[in-house]
């Protein structure tokens, strides 16, 4: 399955555990899409490994942590004064906000064998 805004990452600990992390930022009107994408990977995760997400040290099979920020920042003019040899800034306008989504899921080996080839990219 092929996502567009989402591109995991892999990791493995000492114990076996796999973590698959992305993280995108997308402006306003891409966000449905990014919401959709990772309901779509959660939905995935929740029909195949049902009633086993949790604490992985706990013995579940998967666990997901997902985290959000809208960011706005302010574009900001610089410009060099040659007379008193100083930088003279622009108070700028508000830029269209961004929102940055970060999403780890946690597997058993069982787990990452079954998200590799959907969502794993490798």
């Amino acid at each position: 399955m092929t996502l567009r805004y989402l591109e995991f990452d892999y990791s493995e600990d000492d114990e076996g555990t796999g973590t698959w992390d992305a993280m995108a930022s997308v402006t306003e009107e891409h966000l449905p899409a990014l919401h959709a994408e990772i309901a779509q990977v959660l939905g995935w995760a929740h029909a195949t490994f049902p009633n086993q997400n949790g604490a992985i040290e706990d013995g579940a099979a998967w666990d997901y942590d997902l985290q959000a920020v809208r960011e706005v920042s302010t574009v900001q003019s610089l410009v060099f004064d040659e007379a008193t040899r100083r930088l003279v800034s622009s108070a700028g306008t508000p830029a269209a906000p961004r929102h940055t989504v970060t999403l780890s899921i946690s597997g058993n080996a069982a787990f990452c064998e079954e998200f590799r080839p959907r969502f794993g990219g490798e």
